[in-house]
């Protein structure tokens, strides 16, 4: 179910957007760099790599973002980040 909360509001670039940036921290400072790389938006990069793990990640992925999400304060923005930092492109 988070999963698929976190697919359907962050594919949005305005709202992947907003979720990097109530991250915050050197996550957010991360995706700023990267967005220079890539040339494309924060919330855009993000909400393209939520799409693309939305297409091709496997049970295991899954299950490692219900984990991230599990008990945290705030779910969505933990497995947001988790799916953001397994990502290649950013690596």
């Amino acid at each position: 179910m988070i999963v698929q909360q976190i697919i359907r509001s962050c594919s949005n670039m305005h709202v992947a957007h907003a979720a990097v940036i109530s991250i915050g921290g050197d996550f957010a400072e991360h995706l700023a760099a990267e967005e220079l790389r890539w040339d494309l938006p924060t919330g855009m990069l993000a909400a393209i790599i939520v799409r693309g793990f939305s297409a091709k990640a496997d049970n295991d992925q899954r299950a490692g973002v219900r984990k991230a999400a599990h008990d945290a304060d705030q779910p969505i923005l933990s497995g947001l980040r988790h799916i953001l930092l397994q990502s290649a492109l950013l690596r």
